[in-house]
Parts: C-alpha cells; sequence; structure tokens
C-alpha cells in the first residue's frame, strides 16, 4: 500500500464528509475536534468539519466553563448553516440530509443563530425561496410576536436578516397570517396570498417582492405552548406549491426546533441572570468597601444602576428625617439596647432604673425615651421632605449632581418619589404623559430634560423603614422599563439601603467616636489626681517600713488615716526598689498613687482601703514569706500594682447582679465581668498624663508587665481560683519549690492573689470583725436591691432576714476557700504559716459563734413553764431577747467575706452605682463611707452577759466574757 500524505488524507476527508461525521461520533475524540476546529478558524472559514466537530463536543447535552464564558464575553463564532450550495445535498437521501439539518442546530445556544439555521434549513428542505421567525413575547393577557428574523433567503448572513429591537416588527396575536396560527395553533397553507385577506401586501409593495405561496407553522414547545411561528414563501420548484409532503417535512423539523428554541432561551435567560447577579455582586462589593463617604457610595451607586438598566438619567433621594433618626437611635443605643430591653422585661421597670440610670439625674430617665421609637408613616405628599437628592445624567459623561432644595422643591420628579413614599410600593409609569397621574403635560424640567418614563422604588434600611427613593427614567432604547427591570433594581435596592443606612452609621459613629474623645478627654482630667495633690504626697515625710508595720501579717490599716496609706504604698514601692529599677520619677508615682485612691467609689467595703491592705498582703508575703526570689523585678511590680488597682470602680455589687440586670459593663464582657473593668479601668489611668508609671519601660518590658497586670487582675475572679487550685495542689504536693517554668509562675501569681484578696480572714479576730462588719453592709445592700427592686430573693449571705446563719456560713467560707490556699502555702514555705494560723483561729471563733447561736436558739425555743401574772415582770426568754436585739436597728453585722463569686456558702461579689444606691437605698447611709477612722467603722455589739463589745481609739481593743457576739 503507498504511503498516505497529508494532503492525499485530506482530500479524502473532504470528499468523504460522512465518513468523518460518522467516525467521529464513534470514537468521540473532542480534542480531535478541537484542532480540527482551530485550524479552519485559522483559515477564515468554517465547514462541516468544524459544525460536526462542535457538535461531538457537545453532544452529550453540557455546557462547559469555557462555553459559558465565551457566550457572556460574546466571543462565541456565529456559524451559518451547514451548506449553502443546495446542489452539494442532492446525493443526500431525505432522512440523512433531515439528520444533517438536525444535527446543525442542535448544539446552537444563540437565539438569534439558532433562528437563522432554521429558517435557511427549513428552506432547504422544502425548497422554498425565502422566510421568517417570529417569537413569543408579552404576558398572557397581552401576547405578541416579534420579527427576530425576516425575509431570510438561503444566502443571506444573520447580520443581514435579524432586526433588532429598534426595528422590529410586532404582531398581536390574531392579526394577520402569522398572529392567526399563533392564537389558533393552525398550519396555514396558501397557494396565492394576495386571494387571502389576512396577508398585508404592503410589505411587497415596499420590498418589491411578488408573494405567491405561504406555508405557516406555529412552534410547539414540550408543554405544548407555543414559543415562535415560522413562515416560509414561495416554492422555487414545480408549481410554486407548498404540498403536504412539505407541511410534513417542516412540523418534524420545526419539533425538533422548538426543543433548541427553548434549550436556547433558558440558556439565554441563565446568561442574563449570572450577568445580572455579577453586576448585583459588583454593587455588594462596592457598597461594603465604601463604608466612609456616602457622596462616594452614591456615586457607585448609581453608575451601576444606570449600567443594569441602560436609562438616561438616575436619581437618589433621601429623606429629610432619615439621618435625624438614625443619630438619635445611634446615640441611645449606648443606653437601651435591643438585648438589655428584652432581658429587663420580666422585671418592674424599677430595675431599669436601677441598672442604667444617669448618676447625675436623680428624677430618673424620661418614660418617653425608653419607649421603642414608632415608625414614621406619611399620609400625604406634603409630609415628605428630600434632605438631598443625587442626579446622575449618561449624557453627560456621569456626571452626578447636588440639586438645591429650590430645584428639588419646583421638580416634577420629586413629586413622584414623593408618592413612592407615602404609598411605599414601587412604581412603573411607562408613559407620563399618558398615565395622567401627575398630569397629561409633558414632563419636562428647568434644564429641558423630558421625561417619559420612570421606575421608582422605595430605599429601605435594614428595619424595613424608607429612607430614600431611586428613579430611574428613560430608558435608553425608548421603550418602557419591564418587569426585568423591576426585578432587578428591587434586588438593587435592597444593596442600596444597606449601603446608605451603613454609610450613615459609620458616619454618626465617627460622631460618637469625637464626642467620646471629648468625653475621654474631661473625664481623665476629674478622674486623675491633680499635680498639686502629688506635690503635696511628695513632700511630706516618708515614714519607715518599720514603722508601719508593712512587713507583718498582723497589719492593721485603720489607724493610718489616708493620707498615710498613701504614704505607705509608696513606701513599699520603694523597699521593693522598682522606683529606682524601672526610672520612674517619683512625682509620677506619687500621681498615680493619688490617681488610682480617687477611681476607687466610696463604697463600704470594695474601696480603697481594701485595695491598700490587698497590696500589703503581697508585700508582705514577697518579702516575710521569703516568696521574692521567685520572681523577676519587673513581675514584682506588676503584681503590686494588680492589688492596688484589682477592684478599680467597684460598684459594691458582684458579678452575678451584673449580668442578671444586664447592665453595660456585662454587656461589654461575657466572663469575669468587674475583674475585665478593674483591667480596663487600670489602664486607662496608667494612659492618662502624667501616670504612666510603665513610660520609661521598653517595648518588650511594657508587654510583659501588662500581660503580667492582667493575669493579676483577673485571677481575683474565685471562679478561676476553683479552677487553678487543683493543679496548684498538686505542684505543691510534688515538693515544688522554684516555679520556673512560665505556666507554674503564673498559677502561684493567680493563687498569690486569692490569697491577698481574702486576707482580712487571717487578720487578728478583732481587726477581722470589724472588716465583716463592712462586708455584710455591702453584701445586705445588694440583697435588699435584689429584693426590693428585682423582686427576687437574695441568697443567704445577701438576706438582711438570714443574719442568724451567718456565722454558719462563715465557717463554711472558709473551709471552701480560705484555710485549702493558706494551708498550701504553708506547706510550700513555712514562712507563710502566719496566714494559715489567723485563718484557723478566726474559724474557731466563727466556729464558736455558730454554736453559741444554736443554743441560744433552743433557748428562745423552749415553751414557758409558768405564766408571770405580774406586767412589770418580763421572762427569762424576753430578757435574752432584749440582749440580743441591738439598740441601733440600722446597724447589721455578719461574718467576713472578702470575695467576689457566687458561691453557695459565701457572699458573691459585684457592682453598683454609687448614686443609684443612694437613690433606691437610702436606709444604708451608715455604709457609704470607708473605714478610714476606727470611729467610722466601729460598730455596737451585745454580748450575752450584758456585756458590750468595747471599741476603744487607736487600739481597737475588745472585751467579751463569753467570746459570743450576736450580729444583726
Amino acid at each position: 500500500m503507498a504511503d498516505l500524505t497529508e494532503d492525499a488524507v485530506s482530500k479524502y476527508l473532504r470528499d468523504n464528509p460522512e465518513f468523518l461525521a460518522k467516525w467521529l461520533s464513534q470514537n468521540s475524540l473532542p480534542d480531535t475536534g478541537q484542532c480540527a476546529t482551530k485550524g479552519n478558524k485559522e483559515d477564515g472559514g468554517e465547514t462541516l468539519l468544524s459544525g460536526i466537530s462542535n457538535f461531538s463536543q457537545i453532544v452529550k447535552n453540557s455546557i462547559t466553563g469555557s462555553i459559558f464564558k465565551s457566550y457572556l464575553q460574546g466571543e462565541r463564532s456565529r456559524k451559518v448553516s451547514v451548506k449553502k450550495d443546495r446542489s452539494s445535498l442532492i446525493h443526500m437521501s431525505e432522512s440523512e440530509l433531515f439528520m444533517e439539518l438536525i444535527r446543525d442546530i442542535a448544539s446552537e445556544l444563540d437565539v438569534n443563530v439558532l433562528c437563522h439555521k432554521i429558517i435557511q434549513n427549513v428552506s432547504i428542505l422544502t425548497d422554498s425561496d425565502r422566510g421568517s421567525l417570529f417569537l413569543c413575547r408579552g404576558t398572557k393577557e397581552n401576547r405578541f410576536l416579534v420579527s427576530k428574523l425576516f425575509d431570510v433567503t438561503d444566502t443571506s448572513t444573520l447580520e443581514e436578516s435579524i432586526h433588532t429591537e429598534e426595528n422590529e416588527i410586532k404582531v398581536p396575536f390574531g392579526k394577520g397570517i402569522a398572529g392567526h396560527v399563533a392564537l389558533t395553533k393552525e398550519t396555514i397553507n396558501i397557494q396565492d396570498a394576495y386571494k387571502d385577506p389576512r396577508f398585508n401586501q404592503e410589505v411587497d409593495a415596499k420590498t418589491g417582492y411578488r408573494t405567491h405561496s405561504i406555508l405557516c407553522m406555529p412552534i410547539i414547545n414540550f408543554e405544548g405552548e407555543v414559543i415562535g411561528v415560522a413562515q416560509i414563501i414561495n416554492k422555487i420548484n414545480g408549481n410554486h406549491v407548498f404540498s403536504q409532503a412539505d407541511e410534513e417535512v417542516f412540523q418534524k423539523y420545526l419539533t425538533f426546533c422548538g426543543i433548541g428554541i427553548t434549550n436556547a432561551q433558558l440558556f439565554e435567560m441563565s446568561v442574563q441572570e449570572f450577568t445580572r447577579n455579577q453586576l448585583l455582586l459588583h454593587l455588594a462589593r462596592g457598597v461594603f468597601e465604601e463604608q466612609t463617604n456616602l457622596n462616594k457610595l452614591i456615586e457607585k451607586i448609581m453608575l451601576d444602576a444606570q449600567e443594569m438598566l441602560k436609562c438616561e438619567r438616575c436619581t437618589i433621594y433621601l429623606l429629610e428625617d432619615s439621618l435625624e433618626n438614625l443619630w438619635k437611635e445611634q446615640k441611645d443605643s449606648h443606653k437601651f439596647t435591643k438585648q438589655f430591653m428584652e432581658r429587663l422585661a420580666k422585671y418592674p421597670q424599677k430595675s431599669l432604673v436601677m441598672a442604667m440610670q444617669d448618676p447625675s439625674n436623680s428624677t430618673g430617665p424620661n418614660p418617653q425615651e425608653s419607649e421603642p421609637e414608632r415608625k414614621h408613616e406619611y399620609a400625604k405628599l406634603e409630609d415628605v421632605s428630600f434632605s438631598m437628592a443625587f442626579d446622575f445624567f449618561a449624557k453627560d459623561n456621569g456626571t452626578i449632581k447636588e440639586p438645591s432644595p429650590l430645584q428639588l422643591a419646583k421638580s416634577k420628579n420629586t413629586e413622584i418619589a414623593k408618592s413612592v413614599v407615602v404609598k411605599g410600593t414601587t412604581m412603573n409609569i411607562p408613559d407620563l404623559e399618558m398615565d395622567g397621574r401627575f398630569g397629561s403635560e409633558p414632563f419636562i424640567e428647568e434644564d429641558g430634560f423630558h421625561t417619559r418614563s420612570v421606575l421608582s422604588i422605595p430605599i429601605n434600611n435594614s428595619d424595613k423603614k424608607i429612607i430614600g427613593v431611586t428613579q430611574l427614567i428613560n430608558k435608553k432604547n425608548g421603550k418602557p422599563f419591564n418587569e426585568n427591570d423591576e426585578n432587578i433594581i428591587e434586588a438593587f435596592s435592597i444593596f442600596t439601603g444597606l449601603g446608605i443606612h451603613n454609610c450613615q452609621m459609620y458616619e454618626n459613629a465617627c460622631r460618637l467616636m469625637a464626642k467620646q474623645s471629648v468625653a475621654l478627654e474631661v473625664l481623665s482630667y476629674h478622674a486623675t489626681a491633680q499635680t498639686e495633690e502629688a506635690a503635696k504626697l511628695l513632700k511630706d515625710p516618708l515614714p519607715s517600713a518599720g514603722d508601719l508595720r508593712l512587713y507583718s501579717f498582723d497589719f492593721d490599716d485603720i489607724p493610718l488615716p489616708d493620707d498615710g496609706t498613701l504614704k505607705a504604698v509608696i513606701r513599699m514601692f520603694t523597699d521593693a526598689d522598682v522606683i529606682n529599677t524601672f526610672k520612674i520619677p517619683v512625682e509620677v508615682m506619687c500621681r498615680w498613687i493619688c490617681s488610682v485612691k480617687k477611681n476607687y467609689r466610696p463604697v463600704t467595703y470594695h474601696n480603697w482601703r481594701h485595695a491598700f491592705n490587698v497590696c500589703q498582703t503581697m508585700f508582705t508575703m514577697l518579702y516575710t514569706g521569703e516568696l521574692r526570689p521567685v520572681f523577676e523585678d519587673l513581675e514584682v511590680f506588676a503584681m503590686m500594682v494588680a492589688c492596688l488597682c484589682h477592684d478599680l470602680d467597684h460598684r459594691g455589687t458582684n458579678n452575678a447582679f451584673q449580668v442578671k440586670v444586664a447592665s453595660p459593663l456585662a454587656m461589654l464582657y461575657s466572663t469575669s465581668v468587674l475583674e475585665h473593668h478593674h483591667f480596663d479601668h487600670c489602664i486607662m489611668i496608667l494612659n492618662s498624663e502624667g501616670n504612666n508609671i510603665f513610660q520609661s519601660l521598653s517595648p518588650t518590658e511594657y508587654r510583659n508587665a501588662i500581660k503580667t497586670l492582667e493575669h493579676a487582675i483577673l485571677s481575683t475572679d474565685l471562679a478561676l481560683y476553683f479552677k487553678k487550685r487543683g493543679d496548684f495542689k498538686t505542684l505543691i504536693e510534688n515538693g515544688e519549690k522554684k516555679f520556673d517554668e512560665p505556666y507554674k509562675k503564673d498559677l502561684l501569681k493567680a493563687m498569690m492573689m486569692t490569697a491577698c484578696d481574702v486576707a482580712a480572714i487571717t487578720k487578728p479576730w478583732e481587726v477581722q470583725q470589724q472588716i465583716a462588719q463592712l462586708v455584710a453592709n455591702e453584701f445586705f445592700e445588694q440583697g435588699d436591691l435584689e429584693k426590693t427592686q428585682l423582686g427576687e430573693k437574695p441568697m443567704p449571705m445577701m438576706d438582711r432576714d438570714k443574719k442568724d446563719e451567718l456565722p454558719k456560713m462563715q465557717v463554711g467560707f472558709i473551709d471552701a476557700i480560705c484555710l485549702p490556699v493558706y494551708k498550701l502555702f504553708a506547706d510550700m514555705n513555712p514562712k507563710l504559716e502566719p496566714l494559715y494560723g489567723g485563718c484557723l483561729q478566726n474559724r474557731t471563733h466563727w466556729d464558736n459563734m455558730d454554736k453559741a447561736a444554736k443554743e441560744q436558739a433552743k433557748e428562745l425555743e423552749k415553751p414557758k413553764v409558768e405564766a408571770q401574772p405580774q406586767e412589770n415582770n418580763k421572762s427569762e426568754v424576753e430578757e435574752k431577747r432584749k440582749v440580743i436585739k441591738p439598740e441601733d436597728e440600722d446597724v447589721n453585722r455578719t461574718n467576713v467575706h472578702n470575695t467576689k463569686t457566687n458561691l453557695p456558702t459565701h457572699s458573691p461579689n459585684g457592682i453598683i452605682n454609687q448614686s443609684t444606691k443612694s437613690q433606691i437605698t437610702d436606709h444604708h447611709h451608715h455604709s457609704k463611707s470607708q473605714h478610714s477612722s476606727s470611729k467610722a467603722h466601729a460598730s455596737k455589739m451585745a454580748l450575752d452577759d450584758h456585756t458590750p463589745c468595747k471599741i476603744q481609739n487607736g487600739s481597737h481593743s475588745r472585751k467579751q466574757k463569753s467570746g459570743f457576739c450576736v450580729i444583726t
């Protein structure tokens, strides 16, 4: 066999196209087809090879990403029919020709190209001279035909035959030959067109063409609905009349054409939907990228709107009160949030006053402010007022103008926008002059712009409240806006509303931030100590640590005046050598100490005195307890600062109370509410001018100091203490002494903070009793609030009615919290044993009180043996009651609880605004001052042998015969 050459193979394939089509369909080699297609394109023409190869690629009814992309970009080639030369098809049988022409349209997804092929192929099948194809449009109530292709011959190109939207012919259903076929679904075969009254002879008169015979047939989809009408004209052979056989071939071919047109239309719709979605996504990106400038955002929105709907003019109106209402809502959002109102719905309104009342407002908030703002409703056009508008004119190269209020008032289009606001619905007016609702005169603006058709839609914010109107005017093609345009602009309007609302919120947030900055500056000035206070402290002589007994676990702050506590703090920082080590200016240290003291509220217990005592205990544990070698200098510095700041701005109520009333603090922090607030307040003071004691630290040292500071303050939450105590116990039992690993050292710091925080329980009994009185008063105040304001029964430790059970609960508190941690420290280092010993001694005292109280209760429950006839004589029980009953009903005493977390055997910790407390618990006036002097915090105590607890100024010594003091 002779060697095959490329030219020989090419010649064979050209002469035998049926073989190539059969071979490709059997082997299905898409790559080969692609290569063949590419080769033909390079030659500048397309033959049967390219058509068949493309068909073989798509024969499996799949749309690849590349094909879809080519349609989107408009790059897909428009192929003409398979054969334009009728003579070349003569050798084909009827079935082969039929399948060849079906194959020619099977892979076509462009509606226009498909319709052109259909008419050309039908002309080939029926030997007709030319044909036309109409597609159905309109709604069910108003359907009509449009001439997509008119007078197509087997040699005419698509561009020559296609009708654009501007020159297409509209034929109502039932009118003319094509309209009759569309309405009745009948086939019409006319031998002489001029004898049929339905034929319009004006077309021949204009074109000079003589129409003889007509065959017109409907194109039906799979649901039996008419989707188009095909019409062929003038049989070119024989008697020029279409036969019954022509009708049958025509009908068979149109059956496949119906499927192809339906698929092409669906694909065209998917392309349109994809394009629309891309535009909406582009708009969404623009909306959420541009949040800082309303004008820039509006410009993006209008450009996108004009791009989508191809209109001559686009206008956006913003309602006058939208900005004002948004500002008011934003301004009040920090005070009455939705979450806050929902969580307080079950409480009386007084609880809202208690939790959120402005301390400077003694009369409480205005009830009208707490009511949700009603959505504004517009009853008539006069009620609507636009604050601003933005006009986009396509003819001016996208120029955007802002009409003046006077121009808005005179504009006729503004009246339409106001009507949309009043009705709250979309308004699509195809012809303004014919509509008549806004007058029959031409809508011509002062600038000469003529408004013919308008599509207006309201802009809603996230609350579905109207904040403006989008108005599109005059489509560029001269047609009115249709239903598809309405759907697009409605989706568009959603993003527009969100974007405008968010941008307005951002601008309002900027204003709020500016106000906040001013407020913080003012607060910083008043919250921090003045230089004069620091200068005075700096000049005063500094006593020694020995004179102040700062190294003693039995330290008592009560004899010290307030300025004495400030000097004691300076002495502790001086002896710890942090002032010298970290180069802290003494005047900065003095001012910071005064500022910290100033930022403690005058609550009963969690005040400056408590913070000072916690710091002194930390100082003693480090130096007397010999824990100082474990820590770096910076850690010692940060831990002492943490002790002084660990209860900053305490409000006298605990975490549970803050969460219960959904206070702003509880909304800021999800866990350890107060502890996080104390830390943030500490940072605020450090950032205030003249108060940064960390100013000389390097960036690394500063980060480490803040990290230690935060860890130490948060560790005072007893909920965290319970989680960590087991790990600490394991370390101590394993003989840990060095704590040289970061985790172990952090654990030691946390346990030390707890030990210092509850150290009042380790003080001598005389001191401990006085502190117990202060703690009890603060807890009872919170319990009273829960009963009177929240309508709830407080836990026993907070309940004034349960005061007789407090010694027992105090013992439980010591056993659950205090003794375990002090026992671990005593086991770790014998130098820390005084903490454990003091706690154990106080437990004995509280236990004795509990036992005595139980015995006393039994005596009171015994029945009288004999009634006393004399009125002047009182029974023994009455005498005992007299002893127990306090002379001053306002003075109440209880066990010591120096803790913050809500536990079953001790008191929870919390916050309450002092001014609010003074308004709703004025009967607790005795507990507002700090325990700075012994007289102010001394309390009368009745003992069972009529021997009172004597309190001497300065020494605070007490005499008691039985060791039992009933607290009331």
